[in-house]
């Protein structure tokens, strides 16, 4: 869950605004960002073009065909949809979390008993 879904969150619930006009100004902010980020990406060379391109074109695609049915979809069930992606999202980030604390554990756990 990255900031954009923040921002959305904040625009529709806190400042009252229209989920579509947030989802649109998530675009608009995520954009110019996107692109600085690409380019200091590449200037660093930390870019697998091979594994980049895949996805850009996959999330130009997938970017399209969601725009066009969001804008067919009422702002009610838009907003619903919205946040079963954020509970599900938020859950998986619940679930490594807690993944990631049980394998430190374990991995404390068993150094102290080389140890002894």
């Amino acid at each position: 869950m990255g900031g954009g879904t923040i921002l959305i969150l904040l625009l529709s619930i806190f400042m009252g605004i229209d989920q579509h006009i947030a989802q649109a100004t998530n675009i608009v902010y995520f954009i110019p960002t996107a692109v600085g980020a690409i380019i200091i990406g590449i200037k660093n060379k930390n870019i697998e073009w091979k594994l980049a391109i895949p996805i850009v074109i996959s999330g130009v695609i997938g970017a399209a065909v969601s725009a066009g049915i969001s804008t067919h979809i009422n702002v009610q069930m838009l907003k619903k949809l919205f946040g079963i992606f954020l509970l599900i999202i938020a859950s998986y980030e619940i679930y490594s979390w807690y993944k990631m604390y049980i394998k430190q554990k374990n991995k404390h756990t068993n150094k102290e008993n080389k140890i002894k």
